[in-house]
């Protein structure tokens, strides 16, 4: 059986698994705005929060760093262009390339900036389920009269639904690969190539079966969505979260 995932729905008992789903895309696109606008301390104190929300939710600090994995080379690709980009005070230079420390700065303000959308992300993911997420999506594009609500919150849902399996799929690519001896090959392109492929073949042939198992069971986007109702301590959590937005970007 394939491992759960960080990227999986886990029922629990915590204070985001109890919150309306339309609050909670409220504060994911609050909180990712909002930590554009962030610096160090502002982002220290997010980190700490969505890390302690994670962890209340059924998620360990293990688990947290583990996901992270799959990022690690996009945030490495975008420090790497930033330090080498910004004009600045040299730190290092060889020949062509040289590395500024005000690049330095700015990589790692705009990689903790995407870790902080990332943790934001993962803690709906976790706590909500993709039939809420779906009926979420719904109802916050219902009063745009020209984008088909129901057949966009269903992508949304298949989505959610979809990315654990790729992500198990490239665990079982890499592991097959790797019992092949293909990470001894020093090329890395090769080595990316015999990764990609096969996986996305794979999600590919997945994608097509799903969509076979839809048409034969005559999936139709006027589904029954579960009823969303919000309370007290919906907006109570509202008022926290934009409260604590304002302090950050008038900070």
């Amino acid at each position: 059986m394939a491992e759960l995932s960080a990227f999986n729905f886990r029922p629990g008992s915590s204070v985001l698994h109890g919150l309306d789903v339309r609050f909670k895309l409220i504060f994911l696109v609050l909180i990712s705005f909002t930590s554009l606008k962030a610096y160090t301390v502002a982002l220290s104190v997010l980190t700490l929060v969505l890390v302690t929300a994670l962890m209340h939710s059924g998620l360990s600090l293990k688990s947290i760093l583990k996901t992270f994995r799959y990022v690690v080379v996009l945030l490495a690709f975008i420090f790497v262009t930033r330090a080498l980009s910004t004009p600045g005070s040299v730190v290092v230079e060889f020949k062509a390339i040289s590395i500024t420390r005000e690049g330095i700065y700015y990589g790692v303000m705009i990689c903790w900036r995407l870790v902080i959308v990332i943790l934001t992300g993962l803690s709906f993911v976790l706590t909500t389920r993709p039939s809420e997420i779906k009926a979420a999506v719904e109802w916050a594009l219902n009063p745009f009269p020209f984008i088909p609500a129901k057949r966009i919150a269903t992508m949304m849902s298949l989505m959610v639904r979809f990315l654990p399996v790729i992500i198990d799929q490239a665990k079982e690519t890499a592991d097959a690969q790797r019992a092949r001896g293909i990470e001894n090959r020093k090329n890395p392109v090769y080595r990316l190539g015999k990764l990609g492929i096969p996986l996305m073949r794979r999600t590919f042939e997945r994608a097509d079966k799903l969509a076979v198992a839809m048409e034969a069971r005559c999936y139709s986007e006027n589904r029954t969505d579960p009823v969303l109702s919000s309370g007290i301590m919906d907006w109570i959590a509202l008022c926290g979260v934009v409260c604590l937005c304002l302090v950050i970007i008038s900070a």
